[in-house]
This record gives structure tokens, C-alpha cells and sequence, in this order.
């Protein structure tokens, strides 16, 4: 079994359970995608499997002649993204296969890797929930962060200081996300709970790494 597969956010939505109880779910697009390369401690030093996500709508002309030729030796159509995962058991992987929600139809939960939405430039009040100061009686002092250094000794502003700067736009994983439904027919997997990242943003998908 190939331990990942790689898909895209559609939104969030609910779902009642067999007992009638509200479960709010994130729907996810996972794959289809197709294996491009096996990887092995012979020739790679490492094993792996490369997948990419299948994308018709990508065209010829807007990819570089490296990939194309890549994807012209595992037999594969056009793909929006590439990664790799590992490859778990003997299972016999060849370039050309093609993977499926599926293989998730069995797993009680999931690590969901993306990033998250960007919110650029931000100050100490929305980057760490700092209070602020008083907004009245001339205070002078509303949204700065205050004071961030020594005097004499030490001298200098420690590392790790919290102060404004870029927020957002990280790689975030989500771990043990509980798999309510998988729908193979659509490529659809439901986990519940949030996930990371924007709709039409891309996710990995593993088996989680906690039992």
C-alpha cells in the first residue's frame, strides 16, 4: 500500500451519524493519481513511491519538457502535482498504476498535511492576541508591541521574541483526523473535523502516524 495520496480541500459541510448526532466534516478530492516513479535503496538509497494528482485540464505547453518526458515514461497523463510517499509492505507498485481513495476505505483516521492561508504583514495584537494598550486619556501607546530589550545587561533582544511579521502561509499537519466516509465513486473522502488551507488548496493524505 502506497501510505499517501494526494487531493484537494472542497469545504466544509455536516453529516448526522447513525445515532443522529451533528458531525462537522471537511471534504476532501483525493486523487485519482497515478504512480510516476519507485523508488529503491539500489538505485535511490531510499524507498519510495512518487504519485502525481491527475489533472486533464493541464496543458501540454505549460509544462517544461523535463516533466514531460518524465510522465511519457510511466505512461502517465497530465498531472497538477507531484510528491512522494513511502511504500508500505511487498505490495508490487509499477509506474502507470493508478491510485484511489479507495485504499483509505479501511483506515479509521488520517494525517492531513496542507498550508495554511496567508494573512501577510501582521501586528502583535493579531499575531499573539497582545492586549493593546488604553485607547483614551493620551496614552500614546494603542497597538505596539512595547517594550523588547535589555538595558545594560544583556544588551540585546533574545530569539523567539514575538513581534509583527508574516503570519500564516505555513505547512501545518493535522493528526488522527477520523474518517467518516469515504466515497470512491466521487474521490471523496470526509474527515472530521478542520483542515488547513483554502478551498481548491492541496492536501497530502496519510494513514495517521498514531494508532
Amino acid at each position: 500500500m502506497v501510505k499517501g495520496l494526494i487531493g484537494q480541500k472542497i469545504g466544509m459541510t455536516r453529516i448526522f451519524d447513525e445515532s443522529g448526532n451533528h458531525v462537522p466534516v471537511t471534504v476532501l478530492r483525493a486523487g485519482p493519481c497515478v504512480v510516476l516513479q519507485v523508488k529503491n535503496e539500489d538505485t535511490d538509497g531510499y524507498n519510495a513511491v512518487q504519485i502525481g494528482l491527475i489533472d486533464e485540464t493541464v496543458k501540454e505547453k505549460r509544462q517544461s519538457k523535463a516533466r514531460l518526458g518524465h510522465l511519457k515514461k510511466a505512461g502517465s497523463p497530465s498531472v497538477r502535482v507531484i510528491r512522494e510517499f513511502e511504500l508500505e509492505g511487498e505490495e508490487d507498485v509499477s509506474p502507470g498504476d493508478e491510485l484511489t481513495v479507495a485504499q483509505f476505505a479501511e483506515v479509521g483516521k488520517v494525517d492531513v498535511t496542507a498550508t495554511t492561508k496567508g494573512r501577510g504583514f501582521q501586528g502583535v495584537m493579531r499575531r499573539y492576541n497582545f492586549k493593546g494598550g488604553k485607547a483614551t486619556h493620551g496614552s500614546m501607546f494603542h497597538r505596539a508591541p512595547g517594550s523588547i530589550g535589555m538595558a545594560a545587561y544583556p544588551g540585546k533582544v533574545f530569539k523567539g521574541q514575538r513581534m509583527p511579521g508574516q503570519m500564516g502561509n505555513k505547512r501545518v499537519t493535522e493528526i488522527g483526523l477520523r474518517v467518516v466516509e469515504v466515497n470512491a465513486e466521487e474521490n471523496l473522502i470526509l474527515v472530521a473535523g478542520s483542515v488547513p488551507g483554502a478551498k481548491k488548496g492541496y492536501v497530502f493524505i496519510r494513514p495517521t502516524i498514531r494508532g
